[in-house]
């Protein structure tokens, strides 16, 4: 990553006071893949003082998607009624059956859009396919979702339907605290979520569970003032939830898109690569749009799957191992050859360890 001119002198500041506070062992986890990656460009890690480590959680959307709903949209990808539509980054997700790139070789119409409305647009261009949308995300892009799917029931589209596979980020933080196996000492909160929920949803995390919590933007400067500021709190004391990135994220989030999500979704349990099955972490079509749903129509059973012999995705999502832990880590799993989805997606921990220089980090 490239320094804006005046920001490595801000940035020595911050490190200075950030050693100056460090006082003994801290464990301080990233949630959000985008901070993974943007801590290994900007080489934040190596700038940490001794006893500082920065661990990274279950903040990548398609390495959280367990084999088993990767089979179903293969499974259904193979059907020959079907278009299937996905966000690129599930493409080369290995499932047990293949991938949908694989899927795609095959014959099968796989088809890769960059936002959910482009699904409505497919769906309305070809009325005698049936138009599947495999929905992947964190709160992020679940607005944006319902939207398409309000918008394909506007135009009158019949041959539209949504894979459900969103997934909830504060309840995931909620697992990893109560299972008490990842050690974290305070939570760098993800920006972008956060601009949809706002604070209150992570207040447990300090009231029920002692710890501190920063939501915090992705530039450099915006991670070390994240860090300090959780820091900060360690040293006073306190455990609070602390908004860092306030030029985009507000105490109340986005009441327009939380009543979008509300008035098409409701939440459910929902299953985690790692983490297992999680209560109400998931998002379900509520019974108005129920005939859009596609393991309804159709009767798309799950079967549980187990990650292949030696893949550490599991525990590298809770923190509680480093991509160099995992035997397969450079070595039978790479980018062009990934085994583990946290090798493919571009907020995957283990691709960003891989692109930028983490293999002995």
């Amino acid at each position: 990553m490239n320094w804006k001119r005046e920001e490595p002198e801000a940035a020595r500041a911050l490190v200075k006071e950030i050693a100056r506070l460090v006082e003994g062992p801290l464990r301080l986890m990233e949630v959000c893949g985008t901070h993974t990656v943007s801590i290994f460009r900007a080489g934040i890690r190596a700038m940490m003082p001794p006893g500082l480590e920065l661990i990274s959680g279950p903040g990548c959307p398609v390495c959280v998607t367990p084999t088993g709903e990767i089979d179903r949209a293969v499974e259904l990808a193979r059907r020959p009624e079907v278009v299937l539509l996905t966000f690129g980054d599930l493409m080369r997700v290995p499932g047990s059956r293949g991938s949908l790139a694989q899927a795609r070789a095959e014959g099968a119409d796989v088809r890769v859009i960059l936002s959910p409305l482009d699904a409505v647009a497919v769906a309305e261009g070809e009325p005698r396919k049936k138009v599947v949308f495999f929905a992947v995300g964190f709160e992020t892009t679940s607005p944006a979702i319902a939207w398409a799917v309000k918008e394909a029931r506007r135009r009158g589209l019949e041959n539209f339907y949504l894979l459900p596979c969103q997934r909830l980020i504060p309840p995931a933080i909620r697992a990893l605290l109560s299972a008490g196996r990842t050690g974290v000492d305070g939570f760098i909160l993800p920006g972008h979520v956060s601009v949809i929920i706002g604070r209150a949803p992570y207040l447990f995390i300090a009231r029920e569970f002692g710890l501190p919590g920063v939501i915090t933007g992705f530039e450099p400067l915006d991670i070390l003032e994240g860090i300090l500021m959780l820091l900060r709190q360690k040293k006073e004391g306190r455990a609070a939830i602390e908004i860092q990135y306030r030029r985009a994220v507000k105490e109340e989030g986005n009441p327009l898109a939380l009543g979008l999500m509300e008035e098409v979704f409701r939440p459910a349990d929902a299953r985690w690569r790692g983490l297992g099955s999680i209560p109400s972490s998931g998002l379900l079509l509520r019974d108005g749009f129920s005939e859009m749903d596609a393991v309804q129509a159709f009767d798309l059973p799950y079967e549980e799957v187990k990650d292949p012999p030696g893949c550490l995705c599991g525990e590298i999502l809770q923190g509680l191992k480093r991509p160099p832990d995992c035997p397969l880590f450079g070595r039978g799993c790479t980018p062009e050859a990934p085994i583990g989805p946290c090798m493919v997606s571009s907020e995957g921990t283990c691709a960003a360890y891989y692109k930028y220089g983490g293999i002995s980090a």
